[in-house]
């Protein structure tokens, strides 16, 4: 069985328990590409509701949980902690990035798939992780690089992790996604059209290879590695008959 297989073969299992003993189950953290292979599996698992949620709105790494208040009668729980990871002494730290603080948590010899996004805000990490292994990672995490750090359990909503947005316009030749995304990263047609193939773009929180799809407002798309944005809607036009969008991009 290939691993695409497994993944999907995972995922009905979550939904079939789910749906035969009335109980909310929820998976691992899920890459895009993993998240893909969920649309893929929709229709067969049609006959229960499930939603995808990584913690926080930037979040791309989310998990799936299968039922919901309607068919259970009673509230779900994701199983998401996150952890705040801060150098001891901040005026002799290292400059720490995103792959320094991923390589300290992955030597602890955790799996990746327990552990959501890691946003770093002013040499701070802010991990998602699954409940269950938060505690351990509490515990044994003591060095990211040279620096010594300390770590602790955050309310998922906090300020520093609140998404700010940014208005941005200009004009462009139709209302295709991918032809704003051309736009809004100054790429060409041809290499937008690759982002999709490589599965690297969602919309409105599903993975989509539609690049021609039209856009509407207050869709909500992402392409990785570029940024999430909000399609807030299409007025006014140019001499030449462009179309002026205004686009909000997350930072």
């Amino acid at each position: 069985m290939t691993d695409d297989k497994i993944v999907k073969a995972r995922l009905m299992d979550l939904a079939k328990t789910a749906y035969n003993q009335n109980i909310y189950t929820y998976s691992t953290f899920l890459s895009l590409d993993e998240q893909s292979l969920l649309n893929e599996i929709e229709e067969d698992i049609a006959y229960i509701s499930h939603t995808l949620l990584g913690g926080n709105e930037l979040c791309e790494r989310q998990i799936v949980g299968f039922g919901s208040v309607e068919e259970f009668g009673y509230e779900g729980h994701f199983p998401i902690t996150l952890i705040k990871i801060t150098p001891l002494l901040a005026k002799f730290s290292d400059d720490l990035n995103h792959r320094d603080f991923l390589g300290a948590l992955m030597n602890l010899g955790i799996e990746r798939n327990v552990l959501g996004d890691i946003m770093i805000k002013d040499n701070t990490a802010y991990v998602f992780c699954l409940e269950k292994i938060a505690d351990f990672i509490c515990d044994n995490l003591t060095k990211v690089k040279h620096t010594n750090v300390k770590c602790e359990i955050n309310d998922l909503d906090i300020p520093a992790l609140t998404p700010i947005l940014v208005d941005e316009e200009f004009p462009v030749a139709s209302l295709r996604l991918d032809g704003i995304i051309a736009s809004l990263i100054k790429c060409s047609r041809k290499e937008a059209l690759s982002l999709f193939e490589e599965k690297r773009v969602t919309l409105n929180g599903k993975v989509t290879g539609r690049n021609s799809t039209i856009l509407k407002d207050g869709d909500v798309f992402s392409v990785r590695g570029y940024g999430k944005f909000i399609f807030d809607h299409a007025g006014g036009s140019t001499r030449k008959g462009k179309i002026y969008v205004h686009i909000k991009k997350y930072v």
